[in-house]
């Protein structure tokens, strides 16, 4: 039996916000419990260790929050100088190797030569797309600035696991232009997703609910789809428009106050923000169908989430939306911008038959679970050989 993996967890462990990284983070350290031993970077140590309580607690809580960013305690920040300045050290424990499921920042990427020399095994991350890259003009300036570095950075892994094979392609077609020669492995191992609560079962709502989940932010395409719903509305269709994600204030600010407007104007729109995992559960069973309008994703988790749940999905049909989309259940569409929405959403509303074989279609999907997920990802690594480069 191999030894556990070390985990790093460095940013995860010190948020609870639930973004869609976060999400695939939190959900394999749980899968993998006992296999993995979790690991964060100490800025303050200076030094990877173990996870203190008070960071596991930050992976298990399910409590929604407004804030995207890391938040360290004020006596862990001092226990850490303190630690340091006391020249304490931290040993890792015996493993067989590293998973790096988050985007690390600079620092944690500095620090990774110290975890790599903890371990003989294989150095493994996950990556999960490159939008930063192809669509800067929607992304935060600091994320486009860091990116290229981030890319570069993953050449010092044995392996990559992209989360769709769009995001594979776009790695690999990028270390190409680079001119690099010899990369980490790259396979791709689509995700995982939560297994339905017991006794939960779909339900058809009296007033039609179309329903959206996703954070608010430039390349999530809300503005395309509130525009959508208010030609809609205003040609006298009837259903509520339910919005469920965190506002990114620096791309969605926009999109958020359009959807302020419609909502003070009267339109039907139901707006949660960031919300727990019970209540993401009880919108997905209590529509009539979804939508998910983003120009480009890594994954698409809401896609395959909604299908889980038996509920139609209009999404794009490009890239790694396309690809979650493909087997049934989904509307993929050529463009996402306001008229194409606002047309495959009146025909869902108007056309009866149509939604009922989109939703039979959709409760004949399978997926993946989070066991699956880990257990296939932890057998490739076991069959990767450490410091071995292929062109």
């Amino acid at each position: 039996m191999p030894a556990p993996l070390l985990l790093d967890l460095s940013h995860t462990c010190h948020t609870r916000a639930r973004t869609g990284i976060q999400r695939v983070t939190r959900s394999l350290a749980l899968t993998l419990g006992s296999n993995a031993h979790t690991v964060t970077h100490d800025p303050f140590r200076k030094l990877w260790r173990q996870l203190e309580p008070w960071e596991e607690a930050n992976l298990g809580a399910t409590a929604p929050t407004s804030k995207r960013g890391a938040k360290w305690p004020l006596t862990a920040l001092v226990r850490g100088r303190v630690g340091h300045w006391l020249g304490s050290s931290a040993p890792l424990p015996e493993n067989s190797g590293v998973l790096v499921p988050e985007v690390f920042s600079p620092a944690v990427a500095a620090a990774l030569p110290k975890l790599f020399a903890a371990t003989r095994g294989p150095r493994v991350a996950l990556f999960h797309d490159a939008i930063a890259l192809k669509l800067p003009e929607l992304s935060p300036p600091k994320t486009v600035a860091r990116f290229p570095a981030y890319l570069t950075e993953l050449l010092a892994f044995d392996g990559i696991a992209a989360v769709s094979a769009d995001s594979r392609e776009a790695l690999i077609d990028y270390w190409r232009w680079l001119g690099v020669g010899r990369t980490p492995l790259v396979e791709t191992f689509p995700l995982g997703v939560d297994s339905l609560p017991k006794g939960a079962t779909p339900s058809t709502p009296i007033r039609p609910v179309v329903l959206c989940v996703g954070s608010i932010e430039g390349r999530k395409n809300h503005l395309a789809l509130l525009e959508a719903c208010e030609t809609l509305w205003a040609g006298g269709a009837d259903f509520t428009l339910h919005l469920i994600g965190l506002t990114h204030l620096e791309t969605g600010a926009k999109a958020r106050a359009r959807l302020e407007a419609l909502r003070n104007s009267g339109r039907p729109i139901r707006y949660d923000g960031p919300v727990d995992d019970a209540i993401v559960e009880a919108a997905y069973a209590g529509c009539s169908f979804s939508v998910y309008p983003s120009l480009m994703e890594g994954f698409g988790l809401p896609i395959i989430e909604s299908l889980r749940h038996g509920k139609p999905c209009l999404c794009s049909g490009s890239g790694a939306l396309g690809e979650s989309g493909l087997g049934g259940g989904c509307v993929l569409l050529g463009r996402v911008d306001a008229p194409t929405l606002a047309t495959a959403i009146h025909t869902l509303l108007a056309d009866v038959n149509r939604l009922a074989s989109l939703t039979a279609a959709a409760r004949k999907r399978r997926f993946r679970s989070w066991q699956e997920y880990a257990d296939a990802l932890v057998s490739w690594m076991h069959e990767l050989q450490p410091a071995v480069r292929i062109r």
